[in-house]
């Protein structure tokens, strides 16, 4: 699939525009791609290469236009399931700085980016954010939970290795890189207080959370809900048995919470499966689990994605949603 150079001094506006001017359309923001850019790159500048969508929209923050950065794992694609295409070597190749999530969340790129011979500093930056992560139990393995993003308070410590790293490969962008941290993390931190907030207003006795596969684990455990169905649920790359599903439309049925959640590394018919088997309905809302929304969507960035997410919980659930609107730091 070929991909496209993205301009991003204005992106479309969304439902949860920022309103601290991280990634603003008054300056010109960091030069970004898909893998196979060729034109309107600034060779002149680092080249910076981030995994997924979530490294590279917080890379995007940081950065602004001080790097060239290319994403290789496209807003609608699962990293699980991702298969490296002859471009990503090639830019992993060229990279002056490899940002990846780790934690085996996206293997195919793991197993890459450590065949690579290249000078480039290799950062696994899930591992260093949080060294003591979640696990879980999956068809009887214990399992690290990669999807550290899901609490704030993670993605403050993702940002704070992003800007370090980015600081090592061009010490003289370091007041820009800690400035727009600064920044950042004031917007993370009033996101966290606003989430609590919102999960508060929901009823205490539904304050459980059934999504087909594990990747929330993080933001039930910050928020105080149970989560069901995940542990010995779905997983992105198989499709649930017969009894897998009679099980978690059991464990569904126990917890009589009104609304299961899909998500948008699932695929629909699964959970309409589930829900019909469990007798309950589907959230017309679907969750971003594994990446951000595209450009355009209610999820586009990691403060949006988090936003949206809260918002399609706390109205399902029964609880009063109330516009995400943080102020800008001084």
């Amino acid at each position: 699939m070929s991909r496209k150079l993205l301009n991003i001094n204005c992106l479309p506006a969304v439902m949860f525009a920022l309103s601290i001017g991280v990634v603003g359309c008054g300056n010109q923001a960091t030069s970004t791609s898909f893998t196979q850019s060729t034109t309107r790159v600034n060779y002149n500048l680092p080249q910076v290469v981030a995994t997924t969508s979530i490294l590279c929209d917080l890379t995007k923050q940081i950065a602004r236009n001080t790097v060239n950065l290319t994403c290789l794992i496209p807003p609608d694609a699962d990293p699980h399931l991702y298969q490296p295409k002859p471009e990503d070597r090639t830019a992993l190749e060229q990279a002056n700085l490899i940002l990846y999530n780790g934690y085996n969340l996206e293997p195919g790129l793991i197993k890459l980016i450590k065949a690579t011979k290249s000078n480039a500093s290799k950062i696994a930056v899930a591992p260093i954010a949080v060294p003591q992560p979640q696990k879980f139990r999956q068809s009887g393995n214990i399992v690290t939970d990669p999807h550290i993003w899901h609490n704030p308070k993670n993605a403050i410590r993702m940002v704070e290795v992003i800007s370090r790293n980015l600081v090592k490969l061009e010490p003289s962008n370091a007041e820009t890189y800690n400035s727009n941290q600064i920044k950042i993390n004031a917007e993370l931190t009033q996101l966290d207080s606003w989430i609590k907030s919102r999960i508060a207003s929901i009823p205490t006795d539904k304050r459980t959370l059934v999504t087909p596969h594990n990747a929330l684990s993080y933001y039930t455990k910050a928020y105080g809900l149970s989560l069901v169905g995940s542990v010995e649920g779905i997983s992105t790359n198989k499709r649930p048995t017969d009894t897998q599903v009679k099980n978690l439309a059991k464990k569904i049925q126990q917890t009589k919470v009104p609304t299961i959640f899909p998500e948008t590394a699932i695929n629909s018919n699964i959970i309409q499966s589930v829900a019909a088997a469990a007798t309950v309905k589907v959230a017309e809302r679907t969750l971003y689990t594994d990446g951000l929304g595209d450009v355009g969507t209610d999820g586009e960035t990691y403060q949006n994605m988090m936003a949206a997410n809260t918002r399609t919980i706390v109205e399902g659930l029964g609880g009063t949603y109330l516009i995400f609107q943080p102020k800008a730091s001084k």
